[in-house]
């Protein structure tokens, strides 16, 4: 990495690492009902991915787990990464609360076929809020391919680049066009002293640095590293309030409000590795 990836993976994992156990605490991911048996995983992303009973799965960035676990639960052989030692230590931990088999491990995304020892997998998973924490889109498709084995294929559902764009500075302004469609190498810098899950705690590591990355350039990079696309769906709803004015649906997914133009918001995509 570059001192400008360093500086951002450096600042990012700090916050990574401090929201951990206020997203475990948190209603907004739902644990207590994940250890009573529900899949924590959204209904798209379920009626998309289909059945992984038997099916070698990696997820890459994983978080704390919940989602590794769910697979985990449904008879996929699972395995989780994520640069945060914390989220590591509590996928573990929940783990073994749920009694749930499940391999975790802490790593930079950039290193991942070396961390996971030359294992190829059946299904590379990746969802809502994960390659916007990533500067190199093009490396990123090629780790995914890497860790591929033959006919194995990436799920990915994300929120969509042109959404990522868009502000609100407040319930009633506009929702507009703020930041940059197309990929720079320098990040954005933000900084909040709250998480996304809505609660009131106040953090210390406030800074975040992203990147967006538009359609072509993730579709170009997967197709560039050899895998095939076989579905690209663009959804008007979302995993997370992106702005004030989203209201939540009663499948826990988020969408403008009627009267406002039909925007994309969520991008998911199936990419195979024929050979």
């Amino acid at each position: 990495m570059g001192q400008i990836e360093e500086a951002a993976y450096a600042v990012n994992r700090a916050r990574w690492d401090e929201v951990v156990a206020l997203h475990v605490a948190s209603p907004f991911y739902r644990v207590k009902e994940f250890l009573d048996g529900e899949d924590s995983r959204l209904p798209i992303e379920r009626a998309e991915l289909g059945p992984v009973a038997g099916k070698r799965l990696v997820h890459l960035q994983c978080h704390f787990g919940m989602d590794c676990l769910s697979m985990a639960r449904l008879g996929a052989e699972v395995t989780g990464l994520d640069f945060s030692p914390k989220a590591i230590e509590a996928a573990r931990a929940l783990a073994g609360k749920a009694g749930i088999s499940a391999r975790f491990v802490e790593g930079n995304l950039y290193d991942a076929p070396a961390l996971l020892a030359g294992e190829r997998y059946d299904i590379a998973y990746v969802t809502w809020g994960a390659i916007n924490w990533l500067p190199d889109i093009a490396g990123w498709a090629r780790v995914v391919a890497e860790v591929l084995a033959p006919g194995g294929f990436l799920y990915m559902i994300e929120g969509h680049p042109y959404a990522m764009t868009l502000d609100q500075r407040e319930l009633t302004a506009p929702i507009v066009a703020t930041y940059p469609y197309w990929h720079k190498p320098e990040p954005l810098v933000f900084r909040s002293d709250v998480s996304y899950t809505g609660e009131d705690t106040k953090l210390q590591n406030e800074e975040m640095r992203e990147w967006i990355h538009p359609v072509a350039d993730i579709v170009g990079g997967l197709l560039e590293a050899g895998l095939r696309l076989e579905f690209l769906h663009e959804h008007p709803r979302l995993a997370w309030q992106l702005v004030p004015s989203m209201l939540e649906d009663e499948d826990r997914m988020w969408r403008l409000p009627d009267g406002h133009p039909n925007l994309p918001l969520a991008l998911s995509l199936k990419a195979v590795k024929d050979r």
